[in-house]
C-alpha cells in the first residue's frame, strides 16, 4: 500500500538518486529530518556514513550492512545506525521505509 496522499504531498528531498528509482517526502525540523522513502526499482546504496539514523521498514525488503554486520530487514523491522558508522544496503523495488536522521540538513529539501 502506498503512503497516503497527505504524506506524498509533503516536500521532497534532493537526494543523489534518480526520481524514477526513489520517491521521497519529508518532515523537517531544526532537530532532525523524518523521511518517507519509496523505492521504485532495485537499488544499491553504497557504503557511507553520517550522523545517527533510525529507520523502520514499512513494506518490502532491505539487506543492510551496518559496520561489519549484514542483516535482512522486512516489514515491521527497525534499525539504528550510530553516528559515524559505515553502512550500505541492497534495497528491493517496492520497498518503503521511514528514516529519521539526527542531522536536520542530511538532505536538502527541494524548493
Amino acid at each position: 500500500m502506498p503512503y497516503p496522499d497527505f504524506i506524498r504531498e509533503l516536500p521532497r528531498l534532493d537526494v543523489p538518486f534518480p526520481e524514477d528509482v526513489v520517491e521521497t517526502s519529508v518532515v523537517k525540523s531544526a532537530s532532525g529530518l523524518v523521511a518517507f522513502f519509496t523505492f521504485l526499482k532495485d537499488m544499491e546504496l553504497p557504503p557511507h556514513s553520517h550522523g545517527a539514523q533510525w529507520g523502520t521498514v514499512v513494506e518490502g525488503e532491505i539487506e543492510l550492512t551496518i559496520g561489519a554486520e549484514t542483516k535482512v530487514y522486512r516489514p515491521g523491522d527497525s534499525y539504528s545506525i550510530p553516528a559515524g558508522v559505515e553502512h550500505g544496503a541492497q534495497i528491493k523495488a517496492g520497498t518503503r521505509v521511514i528514516d529519521v536522521f539526527e542531522e536536520a540538513d542530511r538532505y536538502p529539501v527541494k524548493a
